[in-house]
């Protein structure tokens, strides 16, 4: 049976799944897994019944993730609900995971798509949210690699750069929501960096401190989102505030500057401020020039838009945006705010609700929403 065919007993095979007790995605990433092993196995040694052998290979991958989630969560719940400063306990066989997966011979990109899903718990679907790729895409890629790796012995550690990559993708997918999975990514990175000596590895811990300290103000009672700007500062932590600034100016005099040292460098410029008008833009703009320059990402020319916006003004900001591809994500709803900042309420109003749209959840989604009902009873008024 080709791997087309294969793909025709995908749709029946998930419904058992979830009818046994999966979520859909859940059942999905234990049948692709499935098909993965099926290519590898059924060419040597077809089976008499197609679909039973997937059934019964999907449903035991299922239950194997179920459990690894489990086990994770028994060992999250055993720590504080917030990370505490200080030295890191003993190097558990988590972080040597991440390290193992990051194998020589995958792809670094590769290595990093099976890291969250095998150990990281990651879900297709939010791993190619991340990386701004099709879903589809992202399944081929993970099957991919999974198929490189059949077979090899995990004896070969990868290295500290594609680790440092997962463990950030991990501690974003958290803070965007499941605080677990940032506690745990700020766990792992204090291990890391107990034991390795390296500017990044104190640059993305730093980084996950200031974005976490954070974390309390960032949704209303009602779960809304507030943004930065609009922040409660008196609910910042202050303590990682200072801890997260200590390490990064140990990190930056060491004169070895990297993506993660950049990128904390511009949450400590927030941090420091005592209110939103006191923040110094200008230097974030600068600080953002070195991120571009050290990483050319879209990600991170798109909120150097926002930062020559405040800095230099909307106008400014908007041509900024302009050399950007638009269909990057929020790239709407940045141009809806510089609009909106430059006095044209109108298009903004629209540009708002086209970004609610597009939003990847439902905070964001709501947030929007309101953002463009403001500007249209405004308009009205």
């Amino acid at each position: 049976m080709d791997e087309a065919a294969l793909r025709t007993l995908t749709p029946a095979v998930i419904g058992i799944l979830v009818h046994r007790g999966a979520d859909f995605a859940e059942a999905e990433d234990a049948v692709q897994d499935a098909l993965v092993e099926a290519v590898r196995v059924w060419p040597d040694d077809p089976p008499r019944d197609p679909k039973g052998w997937l059934v019964t290979v999907a449903w035991r991958k299922f239950l194997d993730t179920a459990r690894a989630h489990s086990s994770r969560r028994q060992r999250e719940e055993r720590l504080e609900a917030e990370p505490v400063p200080g030295p890191a306990e003993a190097v558990d066989d988590t972080l040597q995971l991440y390290f193992l997966c990051a194998h020589p011979s995958l792809t670094p990109a590769s290595s990093v798509a099976l890291t969250l899903r095998a150990v990281g718990g990651l879900t297709t679907r939010q791993i190619a949210q991340a990386y701004l790729v099709p879903e589809a895409t992202m399944a081929q890629r993970i099957s991919r690699a999974k198929r490189t790796v059949s077979g090899v012995r995990f004896n070969q550690p990868g290295d500290v750069a594609t680790v440092l990559r997962v463990l950030y993708l991990v501690f974003n997918e958290g803070y965007s929501g499941e605080v677990d999975l940032a506690a745990e990514a700020i766990r792992l990175t204090r291990q890391l960096a107990a034991a390795i000596d390296h500017p990044e590895v104190a640059g993305l811990l730093a980084l996950m401190l200031l974005h976490h300290a954070r974390r309390p103000a960032r949704t209303g009672p009602d779960g809304s989102l507030v943004p930065l700007a609009e922040q409660d500062r008196s609910l910042w932590d202050t303590r990682l505030i200072a801890e997260g600034v200590d390490i990064l100016q140990a990190a930056l005099v060491r004169d070895h500057l990297g993506e993660f040292q950049a990128q904390a460098a511009i949450a400590a410029l927030h941090a420091d401020a005592r209110t939103a008008e006191e923040t110094d833009w200008v230097q974030i703009v600068e600080w953002y020039d070195e991120l571009v320059h050290l990483t050319d990402s879209p990600v991170a020319r798109l909120n150097r838009a926002v930062a020559v916006g405040e800095a230099d003004g909307p106008r400014a900001g908007l041509a900024a945006l302009a050399a950007l591809d638009d269909a990057l994500p929020r790239h709407t709803a940045v141009a809806a705010y510089l609009r909106e900042r430059d006095g044209d309420l109108a298009t903004a109003a629209r540009l708002y609700a086209e970004a609610a749209d597009k939003a990847p959840n439902l905070p964001e989604r709501d947030h929007l929403t309101r953002q463009a009902a403001r500007l249209n009873a405004l308009l009205r008024s």
